[in-house]
């Protein structure tokens, strides 16, 4: 299914101006992206809702030594398991289902939304930040704007929101949680724009069918994390107490 449409492809390219046809690659490889991105949010909120409405689940994990470990492994995973080194002597189907562990994971770690914020609020507060990142992720796709030194310092800032959350647990000041929330909408929507133009452009530089499925998750997984981590700003920001 994957090689015979790349072999058409290629013919219609050799014998027309061949842009139509590398597009309609292009946009195959970006619904790829977000087809394994929404199915990641589902293996999210799933998690999450399970967890949150087990009780002796959710005291296992937020009540004990555990709650450390739900909070700080999924940042761990994303530095020392998601690395370009281990994803690229994995397969395709392995690269996939690691992501959608790492959903499920996160799913746990967000569990306590369910017990902070109404419900009402969750559901609003997420249509709101799909509503705004799939209008961002829209200017990153079309925008002929290199927005690579944008996508430089917003790193820098992310290292930054790491270490003042982290400062912010042991200081539990609400200026600086809020803060960090103001901080981290700005900071996650830019990215959100830089990720799906460096997403584009990565499927010019490699267009062979498995390093493009394997970049396909890999893509999804940085819009993932886009997604939820500005969702949980959001949330903090106009999300209403339960």
């Amino acid at each position: 299914m994957s090689i015979e449409p790349k072999k058409h492809a290629q013919s219609a390219y050799d014998s027309r101006s061949g842009e139509v046809v590398f597009d309609a690659g292009l946009q195959d490889h970006m619904r790829s992206v977000y087809n394994v991105m929404m199915f990641g949010l589902v293996v999210t909120g799933l998690a999450a809702y399970a967890v949150a409405n087990i009780e002796p689940l959710y005291k296992a994990v937020f009540e004990t030594p555990l709650r450390m470990v739900a909070l700080f492994g999924p940042l761990l995973f994303i530095m020392f398991g998601f690395t370009p080194a281990r994803i690229s002597r994995m397969t395709v189907s392995a690269v996939r289902m690691t992501f959608y562990i790492f959903s499920a994971a996160f799913g746990v770690s967000m569990a306590y939304i369910f017990h902070y914020f109404s419900g009402d609020s969750i559901a609003r507060v997420f249509f709101i930040t799909s509503a705004m990142f799939a209008g961002i992720s829209i200017y990153g796709y079309t925008t002929k704007k290199d927005l690579t030194s944008m996508g430089s310092f917003l790193m820098m800032g992310v290292f930054g929101l790491i270490a003042a959350s982290v400062v912010n647990l042991f200081l539990h000041s609400p200026a600086v949680h809020f803060a960090v929330s103001i901080l981290g909408v700005f900071v996650f929507t830019g990215l959100t724009a830089f990720e799906t133009q460096r997403i584009k452009e990565s499927y010019h530089s490699a267009y062979m069918p498995d390093d493009n499925a394997k970049m396909a998750v890999v893509g999804a997984f940085s819009l993932y994390l886009n997604f939820v981590i500005l969702f949980q700003h959001m949330l903090h920001l106009f999300g209403g107490r339960d």
